[in-house]
């Protein structure tokens, strides 16, 4: 049994029924619950998710209403254990940005791994597996979940 993380691709796609993914990603979800694997939401894939739910559309956001946003945030949280934030999130993730040499966006994804290492996830199912590549956490992708 691992321990995974919805990253906030996963999230944004779990919760726009309308996705060409939405399918696949229920699927790869029910699979891992079927199999025993815990699975966790990141405060700050939930706030990832907020930004872009609310964004216009035509910037390529959601163009969802705040009242919306927020009960699906809700949802999730019922759904999935939120992991709790705690000063050693931010040492860890200085560690890693600073070992690592971490520049520009790429600290936000060091964050969600930072949190995970503090916590033990040891994966993440997110369609962007090279955003956690040399972090410490096992990126694994819904297909990927299917196909075993």
């Amino acid at each position: 049994m691992s321990r995974f993380a919805l990253d906030a691709n996963i999230v944004l796609r779990l919760t726009d029924t309308s996705s060409p993914q939405y399918p696949k990603i229920l699927k790869a979800i029910a699979s891992l619950k079927e199999n025993n694997h815990e699975l966790f939401l990141a405060p700050q894939v939930l706030m990832e998710f907020w930004s872009v739910a609310t964004r216009p559309v035509d910037v390529n956001g959601f163009g969802w209403p705040i009242e919306l946003v927020f009960s699906e945030i809700e949802r999730l949280s019922e759904l999935f254990p939120l992991l709790p934030e705690t000063p050693a999130v931010f040492e860890e993730w200085l560690r890693i940005v600073t070992e690592r040499k971490v520049v520009g966006k790429k600290v936000h994804d060091a964050r969600i791994a930072a949190l995970l290492n503090i916590h033990g996830i040891t994966h993440i199912l997110t369609f962007n597996s090279g955003d956690f590549k040399n972090y410490g956490v096992t990126a694994v992708s819904p297909d990927e979940i299917l196909a075993r």
